[in-house]
C-alpha cells in the first residue's frame, strides 16, 4: 500500500493500517542514502515558500468575511470536500489552511504567522520542520493536524511529556472543537477503556512511550498478525473479537514533536512490555551480590568502562567470586548466571548514581528520564540491573522482568503511513533522520531576526571553582532584575546549587524531577523580574518562558547551563529559553574539566592537557575550553550513533527471524 493511495481514503473500521516494512539490502540502503544527501541540497525552499504562503493568503478575505456561523457551516463543508478529494489536493490544502488560521486567530488569540502556514506545509507532506526555539512550532502543528483530521485520518500528537500533552491539549483544544474535531489526551495511570476512547478521538494528544507501550499492547492482544480484513470479520461476527480490544486505530499519520528527541536521542534502547516473575532465591541473590560486589576492588577485581557505561571481571574478580559460590552454594552454583548478576550488581555499584540516573520515593527506585529530566513511572532496567539497584538501596525487590513483546523506536515510527515531525536542533541529525525514517528536513525560516546573545564558555579546573563562578554571576545580574534560568544536568546537581544558592542568601525556584507537580507554576515565574529558576531538563524542549517588561527592560532572560549535554542540540533546547520572538535575552555556559561529560567521555590525554592550560583560579581560553567540550560531544555523538545503528541492525534479524517461525513480533 502506497501512503498516497492510503491518504486518500477514511480508514475502514476495525482495520488496523499501518506501513508493512521491507528488508532494505546493503546496496539499495547507499542508494538511498547517495540520493537524499543530494536532495538535501538541492531543495529549493524559497520557491515552496512563496507558493505555500500565497495560496493560502489567497483565501483570506474569504474567511475573514464569515460570522461564526458561517466559519462552522465552511469548517463542515471543508470536512465534506476533504473526505472526498483527501490531502494531495494542494489547492484543498491551502484553502484549509486559510480556515483554520482565520480560527486560531479568532478562538486562540494567535492567527499562524506565514513561517507557521509553511511549517505545517512541510509537515502535512511528511518532512521535519526545522524552527527555530520559540518560533511556535506548537501551533504550527494545528494546520498539518487539523487538516488530516478533517480528512478523517486518525492523528496522533507526539511528545516528549505528560505536562506538554495536558497543556498542548487544552490549549489548542477550542480552535479543534471549532473545526468540529474531538480531540484526546493519553496520560500515564490512565485505564484501557479511557486510553481507547482517547485514541478514538480524531485528533490525540500522547508521550512517546505512552505510544509505543500501546502498539505493542495491542500487538499481544493480537497474538498474531493479523490483515485488515481478517480484523473486519472478526468484528463483524464476533462481539468480543481481538478487534474490539485495540487501544490504537492503527497507524495512520503522526506529528512528532521534538522530532530529535524522540526518534534520535531516545532511540537507543528498545521499548519492551513485560511481567513480573517472583523468585525469592533471586532476591536473596541480589542482596548477596550487592554486598559481594561492595567488597571488590576496581582495577584489581573489575574494570569500569564509564564510556560505554560496562563492567568487565578479571580473572581475579572471577577466582573470588567462584570462592563465594563454593560457600553460598544454590544458585550460585551456575557459574554463567553468578557472573552475569556480578556484572549487574557492579554497574548497580558503580555506574548508576543516586539522583543522577534514579530517585528513590515511597520505597521504589524510580529512573530520571537523562533527556526531560523526568521520572519514568512504572520503568524498569532489565536483566536484573533495576533489582540490584533495589538491593543496594534497601527498598523493596520487585520480580524479575519477562518481556512480552519489544520493539525499536526505529521499527516503529517507520511503520506510519505518513509521519513528520518538528525541532529547532536538526542540523546534526538531518542524514539520519532521512537514512532510518526517510524524513526529509526542511528549515524554516524565522518570523522575526534572533536577538540571543551567546557569551564565550568559561570552563574551570575543578567543580568547585565552576559553581563559585556561576553564583558570581547569579549575583552580578539579579543585582539588575534580569530573570535568570540555570541549567543543570542532574537532581543532585540542582540541589546542590540550590544550597549555595541559599548559602549567599539569593532567593530562588527549583524545578527537578521532585518538584514536577507545580511545574506550570514554576515556569510561569521564571520569567518574571528579578526571579531566578534552577532547573533541569525539565525546563528545556517545550517549555515556554514568557518574560515580563521589567525582565525585558533588564535584559530579558538569561540562561546559564552548568553542565554541556552528550548531544549538543540538547544545550541549544535549554539556549533557546531565551530571546524568543525577537525578546532580549542572553546565554553562557559556566564549565568545568569535572563535569561528567569530561570525566566520562573525554580522551586522557585531553583532560591533562587541558588542565595544565588553566592558569590559577582562571579558566581556559574560551576558544580552546569550547573545542574540548565540542570534541567531546561529537565523539559521544558518533557513539550513540553506532549503537543506534546496532540495535536496528539487532530488531531487524529478530523481525526476520520471527516472520520465519511465525511467532509475533
Amino acid at each position: 500500500m502506497s501512503a498516497t493511495a492510503s491518504l486518500l481514503a477514511i480508514p475502514a473500521a476495525g482495520a488496523y493500517p499501518q506501513r508493512e516494512l521491507e528488508r532494505v539490502g546493503w546496496l539499495d540502503q547507499q542508494g538511498h542514502n547517495i540520493y537524499g544527501a543530494i536532495k538535501r541540497r538541492l531543495q529549493r525552499r524559497d520557491a515552496a515558500f512563496a507558493r505555500v504562503t500565497e495560496g493560502v493568503s489567497s483565501h483570506r478575505e474569504t474567511f475573514a468575511a464569515l460570522d461564526e456561523e458561517g466559519l462552522r457551516t465552511a469548517a463542515a463543508d471543508m470536512r465534506a470536500r476533504l473526505h472526498r478529494e483527501g490531502i494531495e489536493n494542494e489547492a484543498l490544502v491551502f484553502e484549509c489552511f486559510a480556515l483554520v488560521r482565520e480560527l486560531a486567530g479568532r478562538v486562540l488569540g494567535k492567527p499562524h504567522y506565514d513561517v507557521q502556514i509553511f511549517g505545517g506545509w512541510v509537515l502535512l507532506n511528511g518532512s521535519v520542520a526545522e524552527m527555530n526555539t520559540g518560533e511556535g512550532k506548537t501551533l504550527t502543528a494545528t494546520l498539518a493536524v487539523a487538516t488530516a483530521a478533517l480528512a478523517g485520518l486518525p492523528t496522533h500528537v507526539v511528545t516528549v511529556n505528560d505536562y506538554l500533552v495536558e497543556r498542548d491539549a487544552e490549549e489548542l483544544g477550542p480552535l479543534y472543537r471549532a473545526l468540529g474535531l474531538t480531540v484526546g489526551t493519553v496520560l500515564s495511570g490512565m485505564s484501557p477503556p479511557e486510553r481507547r476512547a482517547a485514541y478514538a478521538c480524531d485528533v490525540t494528544y500522547v508521550t512517546n512511550k505512552e505510544l509505543v507501550f500501546d502498539f505493542l499492547k495491542d500487538r499481544i492482544a493480537l497474538a498474531e498478525s493479523a490483515g485488515a480484513a481478517r480484523l473486519q470479520l472478526e468484528r463483524a461476527f464476533d462481539s468480543g473479537s481481538r478487534s474490539s480490544r485495540m487501544l490504537l486505530r492503527g497507524l495512520h499519520f503522526a506529528v512528532v514533536d521534538e522530532i530529535d528527541s524522540v526518534l534520535i536521542d531516545e532511540a537507543r534502547v528498545p521499548v519492551i512490555i513485560s511481567r513480573s516473575v517472583e523468585n525469592p532465591e533471586q532476591t536473596d541473590f541480589y542482596h548477596a551480590a550487592i554486598a559481594l560486589a561492595a567488597e571488590l576492588e576496581a582495577g584489581r577485581d573489575y574494570l569500569v568502562d564509564l564510556r560505554e557505561r560496562h563492567v568487565k571481571l578479571t580473572e581475579g574478580g572471577r577466582q573470588k567470586i567462584d570462592e563465594y559460590a563454593a560457600q553460598a552454594g544454590g544458585i550460585w552454583k551456575l557459574r554463567q548466571f553468578r557472573e552475569a548478576g556480578m556484572v549487574q550488581a557492579l554497574c548497580a555499584h558503580r555506574l548508576y548514581i543516586r539522583d543522577l540516573h534514579y530517585l528513590v520515593q515511597d520505597d521504589k527506585v524510580m529512573i530520571v528520564d537523562e533527556f526531560t529530566g523526568r521520572t519514568m513511572a512504572d520503568r524498569s532496567w532489565e536483566m536484573g540491573l533495576h533489582q540490584m539497584v533495589e538491593a543496594k538501596e534497601g527498598v523493596t525487590i520487585t520480580g524479575e522482568r519477562e518481556a512480552l513483546a519489544k520493539i525499536s523506536y526505529q521499527r516503529f515510527f517507520s511503520r506510519y503511513i505518513r509521519l513528520a515531525g518538528m525541532s529547532g536542533t536538526l542540523r546534526e541529525i538531518a542524514p539520519e533522520l532521512w537514512n532510518v525514517y526517510k524524513l526529509t528536513t526542511i528549515t524554516v525560516p524565522t518570523n522575526k531576526p534572533s536577538l540571543r546573545e551567546h557569551l564565550p564558555d568559561r570552563v574551570y579546573a575543578t567543580k568547585d571553582r565552576k559553581w563559585a563562578a556561576v553564583i558570581e554571576r547569579i549575583n552580578e545580574l539579579h543585582a539588575k532584575g534580569q530573570p535568570l534560568l540555570i541549567g543543570t544536568r542532574s537532581v543532585a546537581a540542582s540541589e546542590e546549587l540550590s544550597a549555595r544558592l541559599t548559602e549567599v542568601g539569593l532567593p530562588h525556584t527549583v524545578l527537578n524531577a521532585r518538584q514536577d507537580e507545580g511545574e506550570a507554576d514554576i515556569v510561569k515565574l521564571a520569567g518574571h523580574h528579578g526571579h531566578i529558576t534552577v532547573a533541569t531538563n525539565m525546563a528545556g524542549r517545550g517549555t515556554d518562558i514568557a518574560p515580563d517588561d521589567e525582565a525585558l527592560a533588564a535584559g530579558g532572560l538569561y540562561v546559564i547551563a552548568t553542565e554541556r549535554h552528550e548531544a549538543g542540540r540538547i544545550d541549544r533546547q535549554l539556549f533557546g529559553r531565551a530571546a524568543r520572538q525577537g525578546d532580549p535575552g542572553a546565554c553562557e555556559c559556566i564549565l568545568s574539566l569535572e563535569d561528567e561529560l569530561i570525566v566520562e567521555h573525554a580522551p586522557a590525554v585531553i583532560r591533562r592537557l587541558a588542565s595544565r592550560l588553566i592558569p590559577g583560579e582562571g579558566a581556559l581560553p574560551a576558544r580552546l575550553g569550547r573545542w574540548v567540550f565540542s570534541l567531546t560531544q561529537r565523539r559521544v555523538e558518533r557513539q550513540h550513533s553506532r549503537i543506534r545503528a546496532d540495535l536496528l541492525e539487532l530488531d531487524q534479524r529478530r523481525s526476520d527471524m520471527l516472520a520465519f517461525s511465525g511467532a509475533q513480533e
